[in-house]
């Protein structure tokens, strides 16, 4: 990046979150905070670092004339916008908890952590969280305060609940002349600032406890892998809720200078990118998946020539790659790099925004041939890796040292090793203070010196982690011969035709799989097969299954003989955390999944 500028807050002058801020504020008052897109005007608006201390400042009277204490928490259950930061700030400044809640999540889970950490007050954002707390409120063990952003237009009476909703601003105007006294000063650093409650792809979420330092710390150790500037400007679309996108997307572009700018959903995603021009993007695989399958979609499209420029472009691209991280020898064709570059992909990667310096890829593991093609055209994709016990970065991939296969090396200050059998253990300050009221899941995830128990195996070359399986996700089949279903997955869906797959198999004679077909593509195969793609049993059409096995078995020809489907299940119906089959951090709920799909999967192993 050009006149690119590093400046970034140590973890020593911050002490705590807020201090954080206030340190950024008194470097750059009039720089762009913050940008987020304005709905009733229809227009982006944005805010300096000294407007958004003042809206952080009106918050924390606010808290403090609802009576809203040191030592209580709050949840923020909107999407990514301004007000989640000023909220989140005033009540790091007060001392008070912060719970974030997924803007969709269930009633019950809702319910379950509003009790568990005991919360005072909600903010929401519509009416689509307000109908969330409503079908909650009978397991409430007491009745938070509700602010919304929207005017709701509800009461008790009108509703039908006890549950009363009050608008923000109207809210905020309460407490105009209320005095703040600063205390963040005497707060300690390694007080309790956080309850983030893990998704759970299984059983009720954990709160796991993080304290100021332990976020503080990531964000440092972050910026000790990669360099970030103050010049650089974050797209944030993955919800703040998520403890990538909170320490990286937030807090260290904050400790770093960098500004934000807030999508305004996952369908608005194209064309904020065109709109912002983001230098950075944190992002989770599934993302670029689907970035990938297009462009190969696409690809189908294009003259005989255009795909020789294409793969021509890969090849010298991945080669340039290869030379540069002193891998391979120069590539032989190296001086046509800069028309291809010029006339393939710099036109690709223009529909990304045509800025990106680098994205960040975490939360899951990322197919070799998604990075091999982002790398190859000019973009390079920095896999990481972590658990929100860890606030949440273990490792990644850096500029100098990028093996895409691993997910990277040790970030400056955290410590890792392999027990005997190969499980990957994690030492920092970043390390959770545990999880909350609930001392002997805390005690089953440490070791007894200390280190944390990722559940990941894993091995080390090079300083590289590469992560080898997960200790309870491998199906063993009734023969005893044992499968990655992750792997075969992922393998899976890097066929344009298919968006989402789970393979099946714990204790079963073979494999099946559960698979959401791509519409348009669906309807590709429908006319090439002369079927009609509207007509529901023609997902059971045996000539469509025998084609889909094919195919599948053509994703999977890297893996051994019995890691075979040999039968399968359609679906239209996509995945998604508003129907409750994946997390609201996009991970599959397999047991939810197994149940949904009981019937149909019954049927695939009749006589087995």
């Amino acid at each position: 990046m050009d006149n690119s500028t590093l400046d970034v807050i140590s973890p020593i002058e911050a002490k705590t979150l807020h201090g954080l801020f206030k340190i950024r504020c008194q470097r750059d008052p009039e720089k762009l905070a913050y940008q987020y897109y304005d709905f009733k005007q229809s227009q982006w608006r944005s805010y300096t670092w000294a407007e958004s201390l003042e809206k952080i400042n009106q918050w924390r009277k606010a808290l403090k004339h609802s009576q809203i204490n040191p030592g209580d928490s709050v949840s923020l259950m909107t999407r990514n916008c301004p007000e989640w930061i000023f909220l989140e700030q005033a009540c790091a400044a007060e001392g008070i908890i912060s719970v974030p809640l997924y803007p969709n999540d269930r009633a019950d889970n809702v319910a379950h952590i509003v009790n568990e950490a005991e919360v005072k007050l909600i903010l929401i954002e519509n009416k689509d969280q307000w109908k969330i707390i409503c079908d909650a409120k009978h397991e409430f063990n007491s009745l938070p305060i509700i602010i919304s952003l929207d005017e709701l237009n509800v009461d008790a009476e009108t509703s039908g609940s006890n549950l009363v909703n009050q608008q923000a601003d109207a809210w905020l105007a309460e407490s105009t002349n209320t005095t703040l006294v600063d205390i963040d000063n005497t707060l300690d650093s390694h007080a309790l600032a956080t309850i983030v409650y893990t998704s759970g792809t299984t059983g009720r979420p954990k709160g796991v406890m993080l304290s100021h330092w332990n976020i503080i710390n990531n964000a440092y150790c972050g910026l000790g892998a990669v360099d970030v500037y103050k010049e650089d400007l974050f797209l944030s679309f993955l919800p703040l809720s998520h403890t990538l996108e909170r320490t990286i997307g937030y807090y260290l572009a904050l400790m770093a200078g960098s500004s934000v700018a807030f999508a305004r959903s996952v369908p608005h995603l194209a064309e904020d990118l065109l709109t912002i021009k983001p230098t950075i993007l944190i992002s989770v695989p599934r993302i670029y998946e689907r970035v990938y399958s297009k462009i190969i979609q696409q690809l189908e499209h294009k003259s005989p020539i255009a795909k020789k420029l294409f793969l021509l472009t890969t090849k010298i691209g991945w080669e340039k790659f290869e030379f540069e991280q002193g891998r391979g020898a120069k590539p032989s064709m190296s001086f046509l790099w800069p028309i291809l570059n010029k006339i393939v992909a710099k036109k690709v990667l223009a529909k990304l925004g045509g800025r990106l310096r680098f994205t960040i890829s975490g939360g899951a593991p990322l197919p070799q041939k998604v990075s091999r093609q982002f790398i190859a055209l000019g973009l390079r994709i920095l896999q990481g890796y972590g658990l929100t016990e860890t606030s949440p970065v273990i490792s990644v991939n850096t500029f100098k040292s990028d093996f895409p296969a691993s997910i990277g090396i040790a970030l400056p200050g955290i410590n890792v090793k392999l027990t005997d059998k190969n499980e990957l253990l994690s030492k920092s300050d970043s390390l959770m203070m545990g999880y909350w009221k609930n001392e002997e899941a805390t005690k089953e995830i440490f070791t007894d010196d200390g280190w944390l128990k990722t559940g990941d195996l894993a091995r080390i070359e090079k300083d590289h982690i590469y992560i080898t399986g997960r200790i309870k996700e491998i199906l063993v089949l009734s023969n005893g011969e044992k499968v990655p279903p992750v792997d075969m997955e992922m393998a899976i869906c890097l066929h344009p035709l298919f968006e989402q797959a789970m393979v099946i198999g714990e204790g079963k004679p073979f494999l099946t799989a559960v698979v959401v077909l791509e519409p348009e593509q669906w309807k590709n195969l429908a006319a090439e097969l002369s079927l009609d793609d509207k007509e529901p049993n023609n997902l059971r059409n045996p000539e469509v299954i025998e084609k889909i096995l094919s195919l599948i078995c053509d994703c999977l020809c890297d893996f051994p003989g019995y890691a075979q489907v040999r039968r399968v299940t359609l679906s239209l119906e996509p995945w998604t955390d508003a129907n409750f089959l994946l997390t609201a951090s996009l991970k599959m709920r397999r047991a939810t999944l197994l149940t949904h799909f009981e019937h149909e999967i019954d049927k695939m192993y009749e006589g087995h």
